[in-house]
This record gives structure tokens, sequence and C-alpha cells, in this order.
């Protein structure tokens, strides 16, 4: 079976490097916690952070965090379904939402428990995910504040994450703006204005992020240290918190060349070898890992000496270049992955899920 490693030391330096970068800036910060889809062992290493918020876009999931703490700040971060509304209210303390009729039913169920919610209403800003458009937005608050259980916390905006467009002083500007508009408008004060996810960070110390933008969701600059505007590492965070470990099952000196009348493999791809010597050999390693838990794509071997040759199923493939160190049937292989690596991983019940301390045991 293979290990998704999570290193408890590197999470928290990641951590507290974020959470000091963000006080010195005087904002505020929640951890998007759906890349870990709800799984305990790691939950469980972020209650030990003590985060101001967690958000989520799985309600199982901000019902897991509350299970493990009833005490914590929960979001719900994407428009909600109006079938999820009721069991929202009992696992989400805030919800970010962009249709009035969503809002009438919320108003409504929140009455019936005799507890306002609190919203955070989005604003497209042109990434043409969720948001309220701009030229709709007073009319929209209009109706809103008539809400008599509905709590307007804040505004937020969504960039770089569908389509691409990246975030600038000018876009964040205009949620400023919209948001000084309605406070003078409706006579509201809106406290939070939440202007991004990770890839908005290194704004922050180039001074381009306007004044107001108080609150940031964060997760994949925690969990990789990615600097997701330029590439490379942000500030000296680690890029190590997740870690897969394959097993191996076959080690064998195979040619590096197949043989045989070729056809589409189970992934629709007729592969053609970039060499056709038939008498060359290397050592093939299989590994307990196939495209059923991940996309070879989103993986790196630890071993320079190990190359990715191909997957099937619930089989991965790798030659090994003439100088590496030949492993042995039972060795654990490591690989580094990235956020979407780590995402399948997380979904995937063939993979056990692991706390490793510093020094690469598991934790207790």
């Amino acid at each position: 079976m293979a290990i998704l490693e999570l290193n408890q030391s590197a999470l928290r330096h990641n951590f507290d490097v974020l959470d000091a970068y963000f006080k010195r800036y005087s904002v505020s910060w929640g951890i998007v916690t759906k890349i870990l889809c709800g799984t305990k062992v790691f939950l469980k290493e972020l209650n030990q952070l003590n985060p101001d918020l967690y958000l989520d876009s799985r309600l199982s999931n901000l019902a897991r965090i509350k299970s493990l703490n009833p005490n914590v700040q929960t979001a719900y971060i994407k428009p909600p379904a109006k079938r999820i509304l009721t069991k929202l209210l009992e696992v989400a303390d805030i919800s970010f939402n962009t249709q009035f009729d969503t809002l009438i039913v919320l108003n409504e169920l929140s009455r019936q428990r005799n507890q306002p919610h609190k919203v955070v209403i989005m604003i497209e800003l042109g990434e043409l995910r969720e948001g309220v458009m701009r030229e709709n937005a007073m009319n929209f608050f209009t109706k809103v504040f008539e809400l008599e259980f509905i709590r307007v916390i804040g505004l937020g905006t969504n960039l770089n994450c569908m389509n691409g467009i990246l975030p600038t002083h000018d876009k964040l500007y205009q949620l400023v703006l919209i948001k000084q508009l309605i406070e003078s408008k409706f006579n509201r004060s809106l406290p939070i204005l939440s202007g991004g996810t990770s890839v908005v960070l290194p704004l922050i110390e180039k001074q381009l992020v306007p004044k107001g933008i108080n609150h940031f969701r964060i997760g994949e600059t925690l969990f990789f240290g990615n600097d997701l505007l330029s590439g490379g590492q942000f500030l000296n965070l680690r890029e190590d918190v997740f870690t897969l470990r394959a097993e191996v099952i076959e080690v064998l000196y195979k040619p590096t060349v197949p043989s045989g009348e070729r056809g589409m493999n189970l992934m629709g791809e007729i592969n053609a070898s970039e060499e056709d010597d038939f008498s060359t050999y290397r050592w093939r390693v299989l590994l307990d890992l196939g495209v059923l838990d991940i996309d070879p794509s989103n993986l790196i071997p630890e071993d320079s000496g190990f190359r990715i040759d191909g997957a099937s199923s619930d089989i991965l493939a790798l030659d090994l270049d003439p100088n590496a160190t030949v492993p042995k049937v039972g060795d654990l292989i490591g690989f580094k992955v990235n956020y979407m690596g780590a995402l399948r991983l997380m979904g995937s019940y063939y993979i056990e899920k692991r706390v490793v301390n510093a020094s690469g045991n598991a934790a207790l």
C-alpha cells in the first residue's frame, strides 16, 4: 500500500511563517482545508496550530472539523446549493454567497433557528467564477439588507482559480471601492474584505494590495510553500509537508522497449518508444500505486536516478538509470507531489494517510 505522509514540523514551520507574515501587515487569514478531504488524522494536526478560521467547500469536511473541535470558526466558501442549507447552518458559522434566492431560504431557516447567519458576498472581478456583477451590487445589497436573519460581514473575490485571471492592485482596489460605496449608501459596516487566496500573497510585501483588504484564504501556499504568482518558493516556506511513499512490488531486469504489435492502453494512448534497441536492458521497478490513485505527471521521484515510465490502473512503473541504487521488494520509494497530486491521493481510499514527525518517524 502507498502512504501519503504529512510532516508535522514542516506544517508547523509554514503556519508560523505565514502567521507572522500576516501579522506584520495587520491582516487576518484562515486555512482552506479542502485538500485534506476531511481526513481526521491530518485535521487534528491543524487543530494543534489553533487557526482563526477553517474554510472548506464540502459540508462533510466542515462537519468533521466541528466534530473534532465544536468551538472553531468555520466557513463554507462556494455558493451553497439550496438542498444543503439546513445542514450548512449546522456546520458553517459563515457562508460565501452570490444568489439572492439562496439567501432568502437561508434567512427563513435562520429565523426558524432564531439565530442570524453570517455571510460574505462574493464580487465578480473578471475571473468568471462565483461573484455578483459589480454593476448589480447596489441593487443586490438593497434586497439583502432587508433580510432580518442574514448578517453581511464582508465582501470577497476569487481570482486565478478557473481562468487564470491574475490579481492586480487595480482589480483589488475595485473591491475596496465597492465596499466603500455600500457602507456609505446603506450606513452599514462590512468589517471583512477577503482579497483572495494564495496567489495574492506576494503582492502584500510589494505594497500592491490596497489598504482595506484585510483577509486572505490560504491553502496551497501553506501546504506546498508555493509562490503562485511568479513560481518557486514563497519566503522560506518548506515544500515537504506532503510526501508520497509507494511500496516496491517487483524488481526485474527487463528490456527498455516493449515488444509486440501496438494498440491503445487503458488511457486510450498509443505509446511510441523513443528508442528501438530491443537488446538494451535496465532495472525496472513496479510500485503498488496507479492512475486510480494519482496522475503520474503530478509526481517527482525523490531519487533523480528513477524515471516514471508508465502506469496502469494500480501499478506505477519506474526505469532506473544505470548508476541508480536498485531497491528491493518491500522498499518504499519517495515522491514529491504537487497540489493536484495530493488532492487526488487524499480522495483515494487505497492510500494510507500518516503523520510523521521531523525525523520521519510516524507520529503518535
